[in-house]
């Protein structure tokens, strides 16, 4: 059993991140869902978007921070694309982390340190040509860092949409969300 600490995208903590959590607890492992947004959702990324901008990008993720106090130290960090700014920074920075899983997104790892963490292993979901993904540059943040650590892997998957694994949303994809949840669980079981 594992206990994950799961960061949600910029639409918000939908029903379809609740589902993903659900599936990994049904599998009997700890997930906390912090909402970072207080309780709204929004309809589309581009104004989940807006939110972030007036909210400060760097109050969000100090609030990711924040939801890790009080929770032990060895968790797996997992995030969906914005989501995953927290996620990594704390996979990175605090001592204790048993993994980390990052959907849809990837830093380079010099933002939040000198290199990633020895021992940490690190899984990177994304379709291929997803524009966000693959466009804004993740893919080659996440082909450094799976060189980089000791046990990591990227995993990409035919199309092109970005939350493809949010069961609540239009970009949700059922087979690629099937296999992604499913290598999520061998990762887990694992920890």
């Amino acid at each position: 059993m594992a206990e994950v600490l799961l960061f949600h995208h910029a639409q918000g903590l939908t029903p379809g991140i609740i589902s993903f959590a659900d599936s990994l607890r049904r599998a009997g492992h700890i997930v906390h869902t912090p909402d970072l947004f207080g309780g709204r959702t929004f309809d589309t990324l581009e104004q989940g978007m807006s939110f972030v901008e007036d909210v400060g990008f760097g109050k969000l993720v100090e609030r990711g921070v924040q939801a890790a106090e009080g929770i032990a130290a060895e968790l797996v960090y997992a995030g969906f694309s914005l989501g995953v700014v927290p996620a990594q920074l704390l996979a990175q920075t605090r001592a204790g982390a048993r993994g980390a899983l990052l959907f849809y997104a990837c830093v380079p790892v010099s933002e939040f340190g000198s290199s990633w963490p020895k021992g940490v292993p690190v899984q990177v979901h994304g379709m291929d040509a997803d524009l966000i993904f693959v466009g804004e540059g993740d893919i080659d943040a996440a082909r450094a860092l799976v060189e980089e650590a000791d046990e990591a892997a990227l995993f990409l998957y035919p199309g092109d949409q970005h939350y493809f694994a949010d069961s609540s949303l239009p970009s949700y994809d059922p087979a690629a969300s099937a296999l992604l949840t499913q290598r999520v669980l061998d990762f887990l079981a694992a920890r």
